[in-house]
């Protein structure tokens, strides 16, 4: 089974949420994922001046460690945090 690292979105409009999550890339964006592993609000509440990814760095690694392919944008996420991109590849169709 081929495992892709990707964004799925949930919520309503305008106020999207975005998953990290470790899904089949055979199945669609919002399907149900094998493990979620991490919560992006890209939204600002009032007085906060940054946007924070929640997520699970082990995870995250064991999931690159076993293959798993992640997506453009997780891709350049992921290359953002300093313990993660020796681990990322930059394989996608």
């Amino acid at each position: 089974m081929a495992v892709r690292l990707r964004m799925a979105v949930h919520g309503v409009r305008n106020n999207r949420i975005l998953h990290l999550v470790a899904v089949n890339q055979r199945q669609r964006r919002n399907a149900k994922p094998i493990e979620l592993l991490g919560v992006y609000n890209p939204r600002l509440e009032p007085g906060e001046d940054t946007k924070t990814i929640e997520w699970s760095v082990q995870r995250i690694k064991y999931w690159l460690k076993v293959g798993a392919t992640p997506s453009k944008t997780v891709t350049r996420l992921l290359q953002m945090v300093r313990g993660l991109p020796f681990l990322v590849r930059t394989c996608w169709r």
